[in-house]
């Protein structure tokens, strides 16, 4: 299969320009809510699920050129930091927990009619030996 050579670097460029002009445009932070979603344990031989309660995050110090952000905490813990996978019309934000337990948080492009960024946050841990895994679904606006 020959793929014109023309075709692919006219795709890069406006794949180069697509992604230069977002970064110029996207916020560095976000504070975001989570108000709906399941959780699932593992127990007994098998995974029950219930309604987590709603969480909130905040996301600060985007460097989408260096794929870093930092993980605002409660008061009087430290800042946790997020490693940044950019994809098309979302970022993804990655959290790897001192047990090496991980959280991911998608913030997808903002809402046209809403004005809101949509979102969906994981939780990949375990206590006590068990799994414990939750999703979520909300919003962030900018900060």
């Amino acid at each position: 299969m020959h793929i014109n050579r023309t075709v692919v670097l006219c795709a890069a460029l406006i794949a180069f320009m697509a992604g230069a002009g977002r970064a110029e445009n996207e916020p560095t932070g976000y504070a975001c809510t989570f108000d709906m979603g399941t959780a699932w344990t593992f127990e007994d031989g098998a995974f029950e699920s219930k309604a987590p309660e709603p969480i909130s995050l905040t996301i600060a110090d985007i460097d989408l050129e260096r794929q870093t952000a930092q993980l605002v905490p409660e008061a009087g813990k430290v800042p946790g930091a997020l490693k940044i996978v950019r994809a098309i019309n979302a970022n993804h934000f990655l959290e790897v927990v001192n047990e090496g337990f991980l959280n991911l948080t998608t913030i997808y492009d903002k809402d046209a009619a809403s004005g809101a960024y949509p979102a969906v946050h994981s939780r990949h841990f375990g206590v006590l030996g068990q799994p414990v895994v939750a999703q979520y679904a909300g919003t962030c606006t900018a900060k």
